[in-house]
């Protein structure tokens, strides 16, 4: 066994590997850019070496610089997490040429199934089915048009060395074949510096189910069940669970046995996934090997009860397989939601900025957290925007569920948006507790985006009693409040009569006529309230307001004040402000870099028009006119780092 590994990599999966490995009693290296100096798998880790400036393709896509801190340290090994270089041939080349142990498969292996296209052809050979397409590079936008039209509308355009969503488009027609084959291709060679496409059926109504494997040097080869990862956003995965609520026991024997079969073909060693698309007749097609730890392999560990970093060391170090195919067994339903720095309201564009408040949920058998962030740390635009994983754990699906629903509910940022009130939309989203998934579940549940959600009905109800129980205990706690007094709630700009009193351990509060019984203590300042309403377990965030409380659980916000009721009659008749007209401008709705402007003063536009394209996390996002009109002045150039909202052209005048 090795006595000391380097993990080449950052964040929370550093943080991850640097547990396992500490509990295996090996010492571990960590490596860090200058953005990453005082992170937290820096600070874990029994040594840190410092690899060069923030941009990764300077720091952690610089294979040498891994090569000589693996010698300057004595690191036995390398665990390269994922992303980065975790999938590159050429850094496990120089690994084995340094005699340096790779914790994951062999170059052939990374090489065969890091080739979008020749892994399908690999795949074909090794009786995997495949879905249909054109598994030849396509050269510009006019044979994209027509190898699309050859396989039939609607066509995924995909970068060859893709992964992690990034090159990838649906195209629906001509036009959107051209674009999509653009954009995918600028992409890739920024992401991957491999321009290369394909393009293949899009199957219509489709689950992502992937299987994953382990295979050892010693002939040992088995699947640990499947992930079903069909919650999707811009193709990249936003919900994870194992086991999936659509494979029955035929199909996952079935799929397991096309996941090994491949895994045998290339001489597989270590842990790998098998991603699979799925048809709404159970069918399946191969879509991809993923040649290292997926980012939702805790889902897999809860179930399973084994460590994949854990079997991933033992494999490198040439230990065989503890267990064989018959010995596993899945047991109890997990869920893993990716909790990003993103605003949802905004179509989901990164967040940058500092953690000024960061408290993650208490972890223990129903809940863990992956997180590589801490209060105080910085969300830097120069890495994925990932601020944790959220795993709930339960004895079946509506166990982990309910689990994963209050872990979220407890989760405090503050300092960046975040996606904690969409995931939690999700949760308690009717089709996805009924696992009707798709990969277009988001596209068709959300198909304006994600507007936020508000609280109603009983739920509405019972955080308005919360906030009644809270703000009249600040009133008690100033001396303005009596220990029992009938008082006006006003929220969303409405009035409603209520009436606390002190009640054991808690307060009765009477709404409308309806009495709510609570429990828990609370202070004023504090920012969680974890108690029960009716016998039932509440969790909510309580921020401080310049007049009252809001209020954050499942996703939704409620803003609330406690008034007499004369404040609350004078309080109907305050104006409302209107915002300010920003229709003329077109602003960055994200922090990011203007790769380019495609218009000029003076220009006349048409509604869809493409005005600028603006880079953030690796990410292309392209900015259209809303509607016609003309250029009056340009604001921005290309080159220009942009804030948030900052204004790119304005449009002159009607």
């Amino acid at each position: 066994m090795f006595d000391k590994i380097l993990i080449a990599n950052r964040g929370e999966i550093a943080c991850r590997v640097i547990r396992t490995a500490r509990r295996m009693g090996i010492k571990t290296v960590a490596v860090y850019s200058e953005a990453d100096a005082d992170a937290v798998h820096v600070r874990m880790a029994d040594e840190a070496v410092p690899i060069g400036p923030a941009p990764s393709a300077q720091s952690y896509l610089v294979i040498d610089r891994i090569v000589e801190a693996c010698r300057a340290t004595g690191a036995q090994a390398v665990h390269p997490g994922y992303g980065f270089l975790s999938e590159n041939p050429r850094f496990c080349a120089a690994l084995e040429a340094a005699g340096i142990a790779f914790i994951g498969p062999g170059v052939h292996a990374i090489e065969a199934m890091g080739d979008k296209i020749e892994s399908k052809k690999l795949a074909q050979a090794a009786g995997v089915s495949t879905v249909p397409g054109h598994l030849a590079p396509i050269l510009d936008e006019e044979e994209a048009v027509e190898v699309s039209r050859r396989i039939g509308y609607p066509v995924m355009i995909k970068a060859s060395a893709g992964g992690g969503g990034k090159g990838m488009r649906v195209a629906g027609n001509d036009d959107e074949a051209r674009e999509g084959f653009r954009s995918a291709r600028n992409e890739a060679r920024s992401a991957f510096g491999d321009d290369r496409v394909f393009a293949e059926k899009f199957i219509e109504e489709p689950r992502h189910i992937e299987i994953q494997v382990l295979a050892d040097a010693h002939g040992n080869t088995v699947y640990l069940g499947e992930r079903e990862c069909s919650i999707q956003r811009r193709h990249q995965k936003v919900i994870e669970e194992a086991p999936s609520p659509f494979v029955n026991e035929a199909m996952r024997r079935a799929m397991g046995a096309e996941a090994c079969a491949l895994a045998r073909a290339v001489g597989y060693k270590s842990a790998g996934t098998v991603e699979f698309i799925v048809g709404a007749d159970r069918s399946f097609y191969f879509l991809e090997m993923n040649t290292r730890l997926q980012v939702e392999h805790p889902v897999t560990e809860a179930v399973t009860g084994l460590d994949l970093v854990e079997l991933m060391i033992c494999i490198a170090a040439g230990e065989e397989l503890p267990f064989r195919q018959e010995d596993v067994r899945l047991e109890g339903w997990a869920v893993e939601a990716r909790v990003y720095a993103e605003d949802p309201l905004r179509g989901f564009l990164p967040s940058i900025g500092r953690l000024t408040r960061y408290r993650a949920p208490e972890e223990g058998p129903q809940v863990r957290v992956d997180t590589g962030v801490e209060e105080g740390g910085e969300i830097s635009m120069h890495y994925d925007p990932m601020i944790a994983k959220l795993i709930g754990i339960g004895a079946n699906r509506d166990a982990a569920i309910a689990a994963i629903r209050s872990a979220l509910d407890g989760f405090v940022i503050r300092g960046v948006n975040h996606n904690i009130p969409f995931l939690a939309a999700l949760m308690h989203h009717p089709r996805f507790i009924e696992g009707r998934l798709t990969t277009r579940f988001i596209a068709e549940e959300f198909p304006d985006g994600f507007q936020g959600t508000a609280p109603a009905g009983e739920a509405a109800d019972r955080v308005a009693a919360l906030g009644a129980a809270l703000l009249h205990r600040q009133a008690v706690l100033r001396g303005s409040g009596a220990t029992a007094r009938d008082w006006v709630l006003r929220g969303a700009r409405q009035n409603r009569p209520v009436t606390v009193a002190p009640d054991a351990d808690g307060w009765r509060v009477t709404l409308d006529g309806r009495s709510f019984a609570i429990q828990g203590y609370w202070r004023p300042g504090e920012t969680l309230f974890d108690g029960t309403i009716d016998g039932t377990r509440m969790v909510a965030q309580v921020d401080r307001r310049p007049v009252g409380l809001r209020l954050t659980h499942a996703g939704g916000e409620s803003d609330l004040v406690l008034l007499t009721p004369r404040a609350a009659a004078l309080a109907e008749l305050m104006p409302v402000k209107a915002p300010p007209d920003m229709s003329r401008f077109l602003l960055s709705p994200m922090p990011g870099l203007l790769v380019s402007v495609a218009v000029a003063a003076g220009d006349p536009v048409r509604a869809g028009q493409e005005l600028a394209v603006v880079e953030a996390m690796k990410m292309e996002n392209i900015l259209r006119a809303e509607r016609d009109g003309v250029v009056g002045a340009l604001h921005a150039k290309p080159g220009d780092s942009l804030a948030v909202d900052q204004k790119i052209l304005e449009f002159a005048a009607a």
